[in-house]
């Protein structure tokens, strides 16, 4: 697979080879496109930030400007086989709102976002006295796109409450997967979801 950051590339290996893919949150494209060389997927890609549509769009990509807290409603049930939202869940006002559509328009439903259980987070917040300033974080409390701080114990909570069902899960700290103690000592947590 293309060079892509080490949850994009977890991402990607969940995903099947010619799926309908709705990438929620897209960015500048980087992983649609990549999905679409290598995978031979049918991708299309919805995301806030117009300069990052119009470089998706550059990449000759399938892209709209839209809000994933509001327009998500518009996609028909069951139009894609799987939907992707990396690292984008923290910063939805609904973020339960937006995984219940997740689930409806597609399949499977792959979400990724940064665990804000990981034991920098955790120590910078005891040691500081302050909202957490991390490598994974390094917003002042007031500049940053998160707006809902969640961690791996939230997510699977959330998932269970909505009466989903966790297919898969990857835990990462940098490129390196975590196996013990994911709510502490993984960075970034992806999840397959379904009904």
């Amino acid at each position: 697979m293309t060079a892509l950051r080490p949850d994009l590339a977890a991402i990607a290996a969940a995903v099947p080879h010619g799926a309908r893919v709705l990438d929620v949150g897209c960015g500048d494209g980087a992983l649609l496109a990549a999905l679409r060389a290598e995978k031979g997927v049918d991708g299309r890609g919805i995301e806030l930030s117009g300069a990052n549509v119009a470089a998706a769009v550059a990449r000759g990509l399938s892209v709209v400007q839209g809000d994933a807290d509001t327009d998500l409603g518009d996609y028909p049930t069951a139009a894609f086989d799987v939907a992707i939202l990396s690292d984008t869940l923290q910063a939805m006002r609904a973020p339960d709102v937006v995984l219940t559509e997740l689930v409806r328009i597609a399949r499977t439903a792959v979400v990724a976002f940064p665990n804000f259980g990981h034991w920098s987070v955790r120590f910078s917040m005891l040691f500081s006295g302050q909202a957490p300033r991390t490598k994974l974080f390094p917003y002042e409390w007031y500049e940053s796109p998160n707006i809902h701080y969640l961690t791996v114990h939230d997510f699977e909570t959330l998932v269970t409450r909505q009466g989903f069902k966790i297919e898969r899960r990857y835990f990462l700290a940098g490129s390196r997967r975590v196996t013990l103690f994911p709510n502490l000592m993984a960075e970034v947590a992806v999840f397959l979801v379904g009904k």
